[in-house]
């Protein structure tokens, strides 16, 4: 069968529209278009990872942030989360783990760009949304423009200023973005005066973001003040119902940037004055996309790698041109010296969340683990960063025909395209929901007629066509185009497909019987990987190596022994209004080193080693890793509930 097109429309290009952008003394320079973002001139899309730096051991950030370079990220992004810098009014904590200036500096060491979201009201399934417990005892309305409430964030901004003082773009620094406020959907003027406040205190960043999502509306915000980033998330914990969700259209070539879904408890479902935000005056940028979720106590959904690289991919040929993850790299979060500082019903919210756990499920994990997302997801930006000059100015191009979520047999695809030449995206993963195969597609670009293929199994893949590779021109090629060294064009092997090329009108069929085979054409080298040897390609610093990580696993023993002991936070047994039986084992591991798999099932577990709480979990349906060294030479033991099926959901 043949597939093809819309007719391609190239669509305005807005400059100079928006009070965003700027050029600092050396000339460097980032501006924002209504189509993508400029960096020194030339089209640039954000990789952007979200890293909690409050979640982690201030010695682990260096390696971490490496992780997170060498996984494709070229930009890091953290909430700066008032109640963990100020618990007790007028105490401020910016050391050890809390040390967001020595954050920021790391990123700037290794070349990450970042972006500072400061709030002041955060989320980040933080208790009150991270407000400190003093402030809402304050007698005066929040995220609001009255005096008492400014004059206090005017304060807390001062303090975040303090912390990051010279490290703007405009000095030479890093940060690239500031983001106000976070899910505030229909305040325009309240964001205004954040950004107001802020900028008299002296931040300053040619990108100033907001959380974009209000239903199909768009939130309400000062339109040339502000870069709207939206998110996208393949199911929702923060339901409070354990029905299986219907199938996502975020797996669909769906171009609405909105996701109601997000914070749907927070905002409302339609807008009474007709607002509709001009999406067509902004790029389209994210900020949260779902590399993985959070487990709350109801809604436990399990996040695939082909959940995480199929969505982010879907999103790119849609026109995405910031990618950011939301989380990227997992975290634990800390106790509190007047509380614990997790999310919970007690806190106002729909669900509870573990007290520590805030692992995400997502790229690199809680305690620095190497997932399948990571491994996947890269294979996107490997292509980013060294193609997304060519790709940011392109414009999407639907299908003939648009396939929704709940088709299981016909292709999902589209094209981003210049008129002339482009990529072709190819979405063969639908969460929940197991596709038909496509056999004997021919897809036709309207410049280009690709060889047949067949699409099968569960996969996801970007065909190039009509670009140039030095003095060549690659006319398509049935494999996925990953980056570039010299004269050398590394692609990997798509699953099913044969690879085959057409250089300069020459075809070339590869037999991949090996990890990898090159050959020449003109004055460049083709080298294609087998999917498998792709997924440990990485591309630091224009160098190029292959990463095969593995986790070692330790062993690791448990034992009744009949003691029992008064729990820190036994509250988190009865969570879903049911009493549970508690079960107490001491816990050994053989040795410091790697990870221990806990495999038993259970409801809630929680970890605690010489008498502290130090991890917990609910379970998602997967062994729950620990690190050893939080158990070897310590006085530890689980204790947990038992496994509940009926109560909470679980994909697993």
């Amino acid at each position: 069968m043949i597939y093809k097109f819309e007719n391609y429309k190239n669509g305005e290009l807005k400059r100079n529209h928006l009070n965003l952008g700027q050029t600092r003394a050396d000339g460097s320079s980032i501006q924002v278009n209504s189509r993508y973002i400029e960096k020194d001139g030339k089209p640039w899309i954000a990789i952007m990872g979200e890293y909690h730096y409050v979640r982690d051991c201030h010695k682990n950030w260096e390696r971490e942030l490496l992780k997170m370079k060498a996984g494709g990220i070229n930009t890091v992004a953290s909430y700066v989360f008032w109640i963990y810098h100020e618990e007790i009014e007028g105490e401020y904590d910016f050391t050890g783990d809390r040390n967001l200036r020595e954050f920021v500096e790391l990123c700037q060491k290794h070349g990450l760009s970042f972006v500072l979201r400061i709030g002041p009201w955060c989320h980040g399934e933080v208790r009150n949304g991270g407000f400190p417990d003093w402030l809402l005892k304050k007698d005066c309305k929040l995220r609001d423009n009255n005096h008492e409430y400014l004059s206090l964030v005017e304060a807390w901004y001062r303090k975040i200023y303090e912390q990051v003082q010279g490290l703007f773009f405009k000095d030479g620094g890093p940060i690239v973005g500031i983001q106000i406020e976070n899910e505030l959907t229909d305040n325009s003027e309240h964001l205004g005066k954040l950004k107001e406040i802020a900028k008299s205190i002296g931040f300053d960043a040619p990108i100033w973001t907001v959380t974009g999502w209000n239903s199909i509306y768009g939130a309400k915000f000062p339109l040339k003040e502000f870069l709207p980033v939206f998110g996208a998330y393949v199911d929702a914990p923060w339901l409070d119902h354990v029905n299986t969700l219907p199938p996502s259209r975020h797996f669909a070539f769906d171009t609405c940037r909105n996701d109601a879904a997000i914070g749907m408890d927070l905002i409302k479902d339609t807008d009474d004055d007709g607002w509709r935000l001009p999406y067509e005056d902004y790029p389209f940028a994210t900020c949260e996309l779902g590399s993985g979720l959070p487990a709350s106590y109801i809604r436990r959904p399990f996040v695939s790698p082909m959940d995480a690289y199929g969505l982010s991919l879907v999103k790119l040929g849609c026109g995405n041109n910031l990618v950011g993850y939301y989380m990227y790299h997992g975290g634990t979060n800390k106790i509190g010296k007047l509380s614990t500082l997790h999310e919970s019903k007690a806190t106002g919210y729909p669900n509870d969340y573990a007290i520590l756990n805030y692992d995400f499920q997502t790229c690199i994990g809680e305690y620095g683990q190497i997932r399948g997302q990571y491994k996947l997801l890269n294979l996107l930006h490997l292509f980013i960063n060294d193609f997304g000059e060519i790709l940011g100015p392109m414009e999407h191009v639907p299908a003939e025909q648009f396939v929704n979520a709940d088709n299981d047999s016909d292709l999902r695809y589209c094209m981003r395209t210049d008129g002339d030449g482009g990529f072709v995206f190819i979405n063969h993963h639908q969460r929940g929901l197991t596709l038909k195969d496509v056999r004997d597609a021919v897809i036709d670009t309207g410049k280009v007629t690709f060889p047949s293929m067949d699409f099968t199994g569960d996969m996801a893949c970007i065909l190039p066509f009509n670009i140039s590779l030095g003095e060549s021109v690659l006319n398509y090629a049935t494999a996925k185009l990953l980056c570039q060294d010299g004269s050398n064009y590394y692609f990997a092997a798509v699953p099913g497909i044969s690879p085959k090329y057409s250089i300069d009108g020459k075809e070339y069929e590869v037999d991949l019987k090996e990890d990898s085979y090159s050959f020449k054409a003109g004055d460049i080298t083709i080298i294609t990987l087998s999917w498998d040897r792709a997924l440990e390609l990485r591309k630091v610093d224009g160098k190029i190596y292959f990463d095969e990580w593995v986790e070692k696993i330790n062993e690791y023993t448990l034992e009744d022994t009949g003691v029992t002991f008064e729990l820190s936070y036994p509250e988190i047994f009865s969570l879903g209004n049911k009493a549970s039986e508690v079960t107490y084992k001491k816990i050994t591991a053989k040795s410091p080193e790697g990870l221990v798999e806990i495999k038993e099932k259970y409801d809630v577990a929680q970890l605690y080693a010489d008498g502290k709480l130090v991890a917990d979990s609910f379970y998602i349906g997967v062994p729950w890793q620990i690190p050893a060294a939080l158990i070897y030479g310590r006085e530890a033991y689980i204790v947990y509930s038992d496994y509940d099926d009926v109560n909470v959901y679980r994909d697993l």
